[in-house]
């Protein structure tokens, strides 16, 4: 006795469709691991008039916060004079570029341009009229949060925690 099977015509789009929602879960799972190997702080702790972060794999201390009101990625950089701004983030930022100025970087010296932050938030500390710059060899999201910030916060490192006061 010969059988013949018949494909529904459904079978190869369902197949396509199972295939596409297992990779999507896929990257959806591992982006988000990998956010928040970068950011282990997107949810703030916040207690006692404190904000207590943790590093990342790189030992950077990077947070989530607000610049004019919009939202940005800081990372805390002590070793950055200002805080440095990716010159591409002006417009959304509400940020306009003034004069020109030479900064030496860890990758040689930049021109970059003045500017004024009215406001930078991270959790409920808010700090008000920063200087800062904006760097065009910046390629990525992330500013560089500068002393003339950390300056006005009392930071206190213990292990892999740094704790934040204004």
């Amino acid at each position: 006795m010969n059988k013949t099977h018949t494909r529904s015509p459904f079978a190869k789009p369902m197949m396509f469709l199972a295939w596409a929602t297992l990779l999507l879960l896929l990257y959806l799972y591992f982006d988000d691991s990998l956010s928040n190997r970068f950011n282990p702080n997107q949810n703030l702790q916040f207690e006692g008039g404190a904000i207590t972060l943790e590093q990342n794999r790189q030992g950077h201390y990077v947070v989530d916060g607000e610049i004019n009101g919009k939202l940005v990625t800081l990372m805390l950089d002590t070793g950055a004079t200002t805080t440095s701004i990716p010159a591409h983030l002006a417009n959304r930022l509400q940020l306009e570029a003034g004069h020109p100025y030479p900064v030496s970087t860890a990758n040689g010296t930049v021109t970059v341009y003045r500017t004024q932050v009215q406001s930078l938030k991270i959790g409920p500390l808010t700090l008000y009229n920063l200087d800062a710059s904006l760097n065009p060899g910046q390629q990525d999201d992330t500013i560089l949060l500068g002393m003339n910030a950390l300056r006005h916060l009392e930071l206190v490192q213990r292990g892999q925690t740094l704790t934040i006061r204004k």
